[in-house]
């Protein structure tokens, strides 16, 4: 027992050294990112490595924020976010909903084409095609219109609304309410939990839209944060560029090039990181959306 006990505290030890290890390794990256993104520049030009700032400034984030560019594209995600999640859903929603219910005229058939559109995809090609064709390139809607739904998605939502009583419809329906009504009142007040968690995919995958972005958009203007982020990475000059490696923005003195992409990194992050707290408790039961049959 005493050699079983000392071998239990010795796993103990080493696995919560190897677990803070890991950890540290984790958060450091995200802890320099957002230091440096608060460091004066004449202090990040002294020191090779800061892990705290002598005088902290909003410098880099008043020089993004001044920039048209970025600004606009900050907004262009916002609408991403918030319309394209708002689209999705009521797309999901609806045809999940409508392929749930026994009583839909060709129901296999609907759901045969939604589990050919899970099984094989067109690819690149066919989709920029359908785009271009349809004169949706340089358009904010080829952003959201491509994206509104997978197959995935809907099998997923489908297994909760097969776990929703079909007597709550047939009462609801005895009082009145057509299928809209039942839908509106009842179906989508039951699914808040699953509505929660797929909205925060939805709204996640619209804010990081990138790769739709780089074969529909064209303008400058039209880019979402996550592609002018990486355009301020790769390329410097991107917004405009001022003396001593950073830039210019109209301000008496230049920002350094890296804590302008570090400003911009946080900025990029922060409204995700914002909002799934108040989704938590919605989150864990939406999770599990479809994974049990009652």
């Amino acid at each position: 027992m005493h050699e079983k006990g000392w071998k239990t505290r010795l796993f103990g030890l080493v696995n919560n050294s190897l677990l803070l290890i890991i950890g540290l390794a984790t958060i450091f990256p995200i802890y320099y990112t957002v230091i440096l993104s608060f460091t004066d520049p004449v202090e990040y030009y002294q020191r090779s490595l800061i892990l705290w700032p002598r005088v902290w400034t909003l410098d880099a984030y008043k020089h993004l924020l001044s920039n048209g560019l970025f600004v606009t594209s900050i907004s262009v995600s916002v609408f991403l976010a918030t319309v394209g999640t708002l689209l999705s859903l009521l797309v999901t929603g609806g045809l999940a909903y409508a392929v749930s219910r026994k009583r839909l005229r060709f129901r296999k058939a609907m759901m045969v084409m939604v589990l050919i559109t899970f099984l094989f995809t067109p690819g690149l090609v066919p989709l920029y095609l359908v785009v271009r064709n349809v004169g949706l390139i340089d358009s904010i809607w080829s952003l959201i219109l491509p994206s509104l739904t997978s197959a995935w998605y809907v099998l997923l939502m489908k297994g909760f609304f097969d776990s929703i009583p079909e007597s709550l419809e047939e009462a609801a329906m005895i009082d009145g309410s057509n299928d809209i009504g039942v839908f509106w009142r009842i179906i989508l007040p039951l699914s808040l939990p699953a509505l929660v968690a797929f909205g925060l995919f939805f709204a996640v995958g619209y804010w990081n839209t990138y790769f739709n972005a780089l074969m529909f958009i064209n303008d400058q203007k039209m880019w979402p944060l996550q592609v002018l982020l990486q355009n301020m990475l790769v390329d410097p000059t991107t917004m405009g560029s001022g003396s001593g490696g950073g830039f210019a923005f109209q301000v008496n003195r230049p920002v350094p090039t890296e804590t302008l992409k570090m400003a911009a990194v946080v900025i990029a992050t922060v409204p995700i990181m914002l909002v799934y707290p108040f989704l938590q408790k919605h989150f864990a039961k939406g999770a599990m959306v479809g994974s049990v049959k009652e």
